[in-house]
C-alpha cells in the first residue's frame, strides 16, 4: 500500500548550491556601468538568499553604497542553476522584469520598483534583476501559515479576512488592465502552439510534467488528470477575453504591514490566460496548505478563501462573474504536483531524501484534494 506523505521535512528545503563570495565585487564593477547610477563602484554586501517562501528562483538580498548617497537595499531576483534542478524548464527573467515595470506603470498594484536588468547570464552565471526590498511580513510557506504558530495565523478573524480581500481585489486589478494582449504578448512566447491561449497553456502543462517525470518518475495520478483535462476543456473560457494573470497568485507570495499588502512578489509563472485561473490558483493554494495542516493533525483555517466569498469580492471589484472554476482547480492542482516532483527531485539530489518508488503517495501532499476534484467530475 502506498504511504501517504509526510510533512516533517517541510522545515528546511535546500534551494540551492550557488557560492555568493565573489558576487559583491563582480556586482559592484557592473554596477558602476549602468544608467542611473553613480560612474563609482559602489560597496556591495549580499546576505544569503531567503529560503521562507517560494521554492523557484533565486531571492537575494544586496545592498550597494556609494560615497555620499544612501544605501540602496534592492534584493536581487536570480534564475537558478541548472544543476539544483530548477522547478521549470525555462527561466525568463526579462518578461518578470518587464511584466513588474508594467504593473507598476499601469496599475496602484504594490509592485516592487524594478532595476538593472541582466537577461543573459554571462555576469554570475544566470540572468537576474534587482528589485526594491519593501517593508511587510509574508504569510509562510514553511512551515505553512495554516498551521499556527506565526504572525498570520495568530491575527484577528477580521484582519486575516482583510488580507484574503485584498488578495482577491489584487487580482482584479491585474485583470483590469486594458489591451493586456497587446502591453503583455510577450508572454506567450516560450509557450507551445494551440488555437487558444488556454490550449497552450494545458501544452505547457504537459510539458512541464514530462519534465518532472524525468527527474523522479512518473505519476499516474498526474496521467489521468491531464487525460481529465483533455476531456473537459472548457471551450468558452478558452474562447473569451484573456487577461494578465499573475500566475502564482496567493498569499504566500504577498507582503502585509497591518493588514494591507506592500508587495505583491514572484512573476515567473505570469502569463495571458482566463480569469479563472489565477482566482482557483488562489483558493487551491490555500486548500493545499489546509490539507498540509489537517495531516499534521492540527485545525488550520478552513474559513479562509472560500469560493463563495472570493467570487463575491471579485464581483464587487470587476463586475465580473467568474465562471466555474472546476477545471481550473484540477489544472492547479496538477500545476502543484509538478512543483512538487521537482522539489522531490531537489531534495533527492542534494541527499535529503531517498528516491520515492511511488511518486503519488509520496510527494503528493495534496493528493486526497485532486483524487476528489476527479471523483466528483465522473
Amino acid at each position: 500500500m502506498a504511504t501517504e506523505p509526510v510533512v516533517e521535512h517541510l522545515d528546511h528545503l535546500q534551494r540551492s548550491s550557488r557560492d555568493t563570495a565573489s558576487v559583491p565585487a563582480t556586482l559592484a564593477a557592473w554596477l558602476a556601468d549602468q544608467p542611473d547610477t553613480p560612474d563609482a563602484a559602489p560597496e556591495v554586501t549580499v546576505e544569503a538568499g531567503v529560503d521562507a517562501n517560494g521554492m523557484s528562483s533565486e531571492t537575494i538580498p544586496v545592498t550597494a553604497t556609494w560615497p555620499g548617497s544612501p544605501a540602496r537595499e534592492w534584493v536581487m531576483r536570480m534564475a537558478p542553476a541548472a544543476a539544483d534542478i530548477p522547478v521549470f524548464r525555462t527561466y525568463r527573467m526579462d518578461h518578470q522584469f518587464e511584466t513588474m515595470r508594467l504593473v507598476a506603470e499601469l496599475t496602484d498594484v504594490p509592485v516592487p520598483r524594478v532595476h538593472h536588468l541582466e537577461p543573459t547570464g554571462s555576469l554570475l552565471g544566470a540572468p537576474f534583476f534587482l528589485m526594491d526590498r519593501l517593508a511587510g511580513d509574508v504569510p509562510p510557506d514553511v512551515m505553512p501559515y495554516t498551521f499556527g504558530d506565526n504572525w498570520f495565523a495568530d491575527a484577528s478573524a477580521e484582519d486575516r479576512r482583510r488580507m484574503q480581500d485584498a488578495l482577491i481585489e489584487v487580482i482584479a486589478d491585474l485583470h483590469s488592465i486594458p489591451e493586456p494582449d497587446r502591453r503583455f504578448g510577450f508572454l506567450l512566447e516560450d509557450l507551445p502552439p494551440g488555437d487558444t491561449v488556454l490550449a497552450r497553456l494545458l501544452a505547457w502543462l504537459r510539458d512541464w510534467y514530462d519534465l518532472s517525470a524525468e527527474g523522479i518518475g512518473r505519476s499516474p495520478l498526474v496521467e489521468r488528470a491531464l487525460d481529465w483535462l483533455a476531456a473537459h476543456f472548457p471551450d468558452d473560457a478558452a474562447a473569451g477575453e484573456s487577461v494578465l494573470s499573475w500566475g502564482d497568485a496567493r498569499l504566500g507570495n504577498t507582503m502585509f504591514v497591518d493588514a494591507a499588502p506592500t508587495a505583491v512578489l514572484d512573476w515567473e509563472m505570469a502569463r495571458l490566460g482566463p480569469r479563472e485561473l489565477d482566482v482557483a490558483w488562489a483558493i487551491f493554494a490555500h486548500q493545499v496548505f489546509q490539507e498540509l495542516a489537517t495531516m499534521a493533525g492540527l485545525p488550520g483555517l478552513p474559513d479562509l478563501l472560500r469560493e463563495d466569498d472570493v467570487r463575491a469580492t471579485y464581483l464587487d471589484r470587476t463586475g465580473v462573474e467568474l465562471g466555474d472554476l472546476r477545471w481550473f482547480h484540477v489544472f492547479a492542482a496538477v500545476q502543484w504536483c509538478c512543483v512538487f516532483m521537482r522539489t522531490g527531485a531537489r531534495r533527492v539530489h542534494f541527499g535529503e531524501m531517498e528516491r520515492p518508488d511511488d511518486v503519488d503517495g509520496t510527494l503528493f501532499y495534496h493528493r486526497p484534494l485532486l483524487e476528489r476534484l476527479l471523483e466528483e467530475s465522473r
